[in-house]
């Protein structure tokens, strides 16, 4: 028979334990009147005492780990919360009153540096046509879908946080003028290989192409850059889009031409990087510019086939990465 010392809410009692294993009575216990002198009987209650125990303390962990996955899933989905930059076109461009309604989706605007200067020190590319493009094409989408979409747009940064992650959807502008840092590319490739979506475009000519290739190699330095299929599911998952054009920027108002720069700017070019999957990465719209398509969509003097064509590629482009 061996002794075992056990404390269970502040009774401390020895058990002796036989052949047969039965726990018995706690020292501080009372013998009953037809006990023998020092006989001992097992203690029926002291086996309760043990489960009840023993069901405490399951119950106390159970609700830790609640606790701990609620607390690691309000840290997953904390969203910054919509901040107003100033732009090199626009500084006080009023803000829809629904701005802080709750929203599905949105639609985010990548901040990268450029290349003579970064962000910080007051270089403005990645504002091109913000935010007044931004919220003419995200109203389209409300439109066109039953998305439901938030009236503005999110600015994300490739800042090594875990924000980037809350916007699968995102855009960037005036590519041909970006840098991007090492360390931002291993983010953006991360984000990217995750699930993430990536469409750039307003980008023109030989040189300017070859600083976005700069830039888009790092992030992805052994992924092909190759011209998107008609038949590829991203022009058609809304509109059957097998005839496209070149959609110009606003210089069309003055000039008359549709392509910028020089006469490498035309023809235009559907191209994209894929995944392992065939699931498109990076949509890449080089030669023409959606972006002042969607910023001048409101102006009569801007052609309606052209706006129309990029509302349409925008609302295909959104829906594919939704559904991909």
């Amino acid at each position: 028979m061996a002794d075992i010392q056990y404390t269970s809410n502040h009774l401390s009692w020895v058990a002796y334990v036989g052949a047969d294993d039965r726990p018995l009575r706690p020292l501080s216990a009372k013998k009953s009147p037809s006990e023998a002198p020092g006989q001992l009987h097992p203690w029926p209650r002291s086996r309760d005492i043990l489960k009840q125990h023993l069901k405490d303390s399951l119950r106390v962990i159970f609700l830790m780990v609640i606790l701990a996955a609620s607390g690691a899933w309000g840290v997953l989905r904390a969203q910054r919360p919509f901040k107003e930059y100033p732009g090199r076109e626009y500084t006080d461009f009023p803000v829809p009153p629904d701005w802080n309604h709750p929203f599905e989706w949105t639609r985010a605007r990548l901040r990268v540096p450029g290349i003579f200067r970064g962000f910080r020190g007051g270089d403005s590319n990645w504002t091109t046509d913000y935010p007044r493009s931004d919220r003419h094409l995200l109203q389209g989408i409300r439109r066109l879908t039953r998305i439901d979409t938030r009236s503005v747009e999110q600015v994300v940064d490739l800042d090594d946080t875990d924000d980037v992650y809350n916007w699968p959807s995102m855009y960037a502008v005036e590519v041909g003028h970006w840098s991007v840092p090492d360390k931002q590319a291993v983010q953006l490739r991360d984000f990217l290989l995750r699930g993430g979506f990536l469409m750039v475009d307003d980008f023109h000519s030989t040189r300017e192409w070859q600083i976005f290739l700069e830039g888009i190699q790092k992030v992805f330095p052994d992924r092909d850059i190759v011209d998107i299929e008609n038949s590829d599911p991203i022009f058609h998952t809304i509109y059957d889009l097998d005839e496209r054009f070149q959609v110009p920027g606003a210089q069309y108002l003055r000039s008359g031409r549709t392509y910028e720069m020089d006469e490498n700017g035309r023809p235009e070019h559907w191209r994209a990087i894929y995944d392992d999957k065939g699931r498109i990465m990076v949509a890449i719209c080089h030669n023409m510019d959606l972006g002042d398509a969607w910023e001048w969509s409101d102006d009569p003097r801007y052609d309606e086939k052209f706006a129309g064509l990029a509302y349409r590629i925008g609302v295909n482009y959104w829906i594919y990465d939704l559904t991909h």
